[in-house]
């Protein structure tokens, strides 16, 4: 019986050999500046798209979607302006969407998305989701944080304006 062996090997090699090349741990554990600010451009377009995605509809759903959303701000004690606060949501998710696409005003953006996030699992927890129904939340809530933190990038509008402002 043959062993089905969930590596693949170069002609002729063998793991040990690999390893002590340096391939694998290249492979695994080096991580330079482009790859580094190619993965921000990635993570930021995309979770900015899916935003966007999101903000259509609650700003287009007008003083009755907006009113539902900001209504999650009950669970924070705010028992008035749920009209406001769901507006404020919405043009958040959207705006902020555009803007980490775009790479403009990355941490500001990521902060309200945070401050959003957290009103969003606040919410799921209050309703008795429980983990399932906060996860999607939290899971923002970390790129969030994770994009206030390293700014957008050399990929993004910020840097680029910083490095001429520097010149």
């Amino acid at each position: 019986m043959q062993v089905i062996r969930p590596f693949i090997y170069l002609q002729g090699s063998s793991l040990p050999s690999l390893l002590q090349k340096n391939i694998m741990k290249k492979m695994i554990f080096d991580l330079n500046e482009q790859q580094l600010n190619l993965g921000l451009l990635i993570v930021r377009v995309l979770i900015g798209f899916m935003f966007v995605l999101h903000g259509i509809p609650k700003l287009m759903g007008g003083t009755e979607t907006w009113s539902y959303v900001g209504s999650s701000m009950g669970f924070l004690g705010i028992k008035s302006g749920y009209a406001f606060w769901g507006f404020l949501a919405a043009v958040a998710e959207f705006a902020g969407g555009l803007l980490l696409i775009i790479g403009l005003f990355v941490r500001p953006a990521s902060l309200f998305l945070l401050l959003t996030m957290i009103v969003a699992t606040i919410f799921h927890y209050a309703q008795n989701e429980g983990f399932n129904g906060a996860s999607h939340a939290l899971e923002d809530a970390a790129v969030f944080i994770g994009l206030i933190i390293t700014g957008g990038g050399k990929y993004a509008f910020d840097t680029i304006i910083a490095r001429k402002s520097l010149q």
